[in-house]
């Protein structure tokens, strides 16, 4: 099935969308050795995504958490709308997509409430320094983008702080427009930022 300039495909339970130079798919084994470099040694990455919650962390603890996860993932149904997909990009694990629910005043939702005014945000992390500023993260955002919108979405935001230029400029390239900013709620190195939201609609 093609999703815009997308083609996502189903592999046995999984899943997989080709899209540009770039593979959103399903977690696989192999990914959670990634994920402990990540949250343990290699942490560059994290100095823009919510660097207020420093990653303190061990292999050990990192390995049996993201085995845990990926055993209550491995076998989703293929008709299960994802929340978040690995990035590969020339081969290479380089990052994931993910989204989450958001309330009426865009703070994040622990657990939903029967009625309660859900909104969905979407987010992306590049943990690969050596991929950064190639467009490739545009590239995994906008093939997410298509799939919730494919899947019934007709509204989604994304948000950020307003030290992180990478992902404000990548937020205007894909569509979104500032809809809420919260001042001097982000404090990074000693210095105050703003906590950003943006807004995009299905056209």
């Amino acid at each position: 099935t093609c999703i815009s300039t997308a083609c996502w495909k189903r592999i046995g339970g999984s899943m997989e969308i080709k899209f540009e130079n770039i593979i959103l798919r399903d977690m696989i084994e192999s990914d959670i050795e990634d994920y402990v470099r990540w949250f343990t040694t290699e942490t560059e990455w994290s100095k823009t995504d919510a660097p207020w919650e420093p990653i303190e962390s061990d292999e050990d603890t990192e390995r049996a958490s993201w085995r845990d996860y990926y055993d209550s993932v491995k076998e989703l149904p293929a008709d299960v709308r994802r929340w978040k997909f690995e990035i590969e990009w020339n081969g290479r694990h380089i990052g994931w997509v993910s989204s989450y629910p958001i309330d009426e005043n865009y703070e994040w939702i622990d657990e939903v409430k029967d009625g309660q005014t859900v909104y969905r945000a979407i987010g992306i992390d590049i943990c690969e320094s050596n991929v950064w500023g190639q467009g490739v993260g545009t590239n995994a955002l906008r093939a997410f983008i298509n799939y919730y919108f494919e899947n019934g979405a007709t509204e989604l935001y994304t948000q950020t702080w307003s030290g992180n230029m990478r992902m404000i400029r990548c937020a205007g390239k894909l569509g979104f427009a500032e809809c809420n900013r919260n001042i001097g709620t982000r404090e990074v190195d000693g210095k105050k930022y703003d906590g950003l939201t943006f807004r995009l609609e299905r056209r």
